[in-house]
């Protein structure tokens, strides 16, 4: 009875999900669901697909029913139910079967593919709050024109006017560069230099991309003196990252050297590295961790992430996301997943007397939403 009460509690709790993407704004055929599937960029080869993958069989076993299609259909039924709802519709369903209450969505990656604040609002019909990109509001600086000199005063003026209404910051340092890099706060005449040869880079190649290490240093401190909790990207993600530099053991000097500050530093998806992130969540009092983009793409598996993640950290220290970006599959199935995964983990603790159901459900109900509702400063809540 216990294990009942407990998955009805896990079931009707509203989460805020504090790290994820807009939902795809228009329909997509099978090559572009299947290329958003994985977190390769690489084309899927002619001989495979996407669908024989734990992330795979979860779609159609577990979305197909919210679609109006019996579980487990091939995947051509699939695709073409998908394309009769079309992309409206289909969001509407899925956002809606998700139960999630709140969404706190990253902007600074995917443009007109995804919806955007206002409109993720609309088809979700919950409230969306915005977690800006560091990287993209210093590359929007260098389009607008900019001289060397002026730049990091221009980007501490820009990053304040850009974030007057967002609840976070995020950083793809580990993408762009790794986390060990120096964690000393860069001065004004290194960036100034940094900023000379990399403005020269842009203009010469046409591309406007920020890798340079004292740059990325530079806009995450100056996310430090924003005062606003900082998400970064931790482990596995797309080939641009080089995952044994993203570790986030290697971010323990930057931790402290941040701890004065009074920063919250929220370290995102983590795996393989999610029992390190624990850790760091556990000694520091100013850090906290989610498992969002492991949970989706480990599908059954993803049972075991879910408890992993239970293992060290205080549980006021653990959050949820879904990392979603694009299908709508992917907002359903972070949260359906991560439930899953709670009550797999806290049934057995329950049934053998080692938990109070009340409890359960209270741990439940913090890293499902009243972590993320404190740590962003969020009004209300159910």
């Amino acid at each position: 009875m216990s294990t009942d009460a407990l998955a009805a509690a896990l079931a009707e709790l509203p989460l805020v999900d504090h790290h994820v993407h807009g939902a795809l704004r228009d329909d997509v055929d099978r090559a572009g669901l299947e290329l958003m599937l994985t977190e390769s960029d690489r084309p899927v080869p002619p001989w495979m697909t996407q669908f024989d993958s734990q992330i795979g069989f979860a779609v159609r076993r577990w979305c197909a029913p919210v679609l109006g299609l019996p579980a487990h259909p091939a995947p051509e039924a699939y695709l073409s139910r998908r394309r009769e709802l079309g992309a409206a519709e289909v969001n509407r369903r899925l956002l809606a079967a998700s139960g999630i209450d709140h969404y706190l969505l990253e902007t600074g990656y995917g443009g007109a593919e995804i919806l955007g604040t206002d409109e993720m609002a609309r088809a979700s019909g919950r409230p969306v709050d915005e977690i800006v990109r560091l990287e993209s509001v210093l590359e929007d600086v260098a389009r607008s024109g900019v001289a060397a000199a002026d730049l990091p005063e221009r980007f501490r003026e820009t990053l304040a006017a850009r974030t007057v209404d967002a609840v976070g910051l995020k950083s793809i340092v580990a993408y762009r560069f790794g986390f060990d890099f120096d964690p000393a706060r860069p001065s004004d005449d290194e960036v100034t230099a940094a900023a000379g040869a990399w403005l020269a880079e842009c203009a010469r190649t046409g591309t406007v991309r920020v890798s340079d290490p004292v740059l990325l240093r530079f806009v995450l401190w100056s996310g430090v003196d924003r005062g606003l909790p900082i998400q970064l990207h931790a482990g596995y993600g797309d080939p641009d990252v080089e995952l044994h530099r993203c570790d986030p053991l290697l971010l323990t000097r930057f931790i402290r050297n941040v701890q004065p500050h009074g920063v919250d530093l929220m370290l995102l998806h983590c795996y393989p590295f999610h029992r390190n992130a624990g850790y760091l969540a556990q000694v520091f009092p100013h850090v906290f961790f989610d498992v969002g983009l492991g949970v989706n793409y480990t599908g059954v598996r993803s049972d075991a992430v879910v408890a992993e993640s239970l293992e060290l950290a205080p549980f006021a220290k653990i959050l949820f996301s879904s990392d979603a970006w694009g299908p709508p599959e992917l907002h359903h199935l972070g949260a359906l997943l991560w439930r899953r995964g709670m009550l797999r983990a806290m049934a057995p603790w329950v049934g053998s007397g080692e938990w109070d159901l009340d409890e359960a459900v209270r741990v439940a109900r913090m890293i499902g939403h009243d972590n993320a509702r404190r740590v962003y400063g969020l009004e209300g809540g159910a």
